[in-house]
């Protein structure tokens, strides 16, 4: 369940600060804040959700998970070339995302 509820959040969370960037940096209409605050809300509500022994560490395992959407995002919709070493890089972090799950 905690690797299931980690991309939704992310998702969430990379969908509620893109609705800001848009405002801020692309000059788009403040009403994108709304749907990005319920996203940004979304996004807490589901990492509250994570099964984990501290708050702390389901947000150090999400961090991880983070990473690795951003990057995704980064190419998918930004068109954006991976470094070299994106994919290692990745794996690491999910890596780490899983050890720090594991109990």
């Amino acid at each position: 369940m905690s690797w299931a509820l980690l991309p939704l959040a992310a998702a969430l969370e990379i969908a509620g600060c893109l609705a800001a960037w848009a405002v801020w940096r692309q000059g788009a209409s403040a009403l994108w804040l709304v749907p990005g605050a319920l996203a940004l809300g979304g996004f807490a509500w589901l990492l509250a959700l994570v099964p984990s022994l501290s708050a702390g560490r389901a947000f150090a395992a999400y961090g991880g998970v983070y990473v690795v959407a951003a990057l995704l995002w980064a190419v998918a919709a930004e068109g954006e070339r991976p470094a070299p070493l994106d994919g290692l890089a990745a794996l690491m972090l999910l890596g780490g995302a899983a050890l720090l799950l594991r109990g």
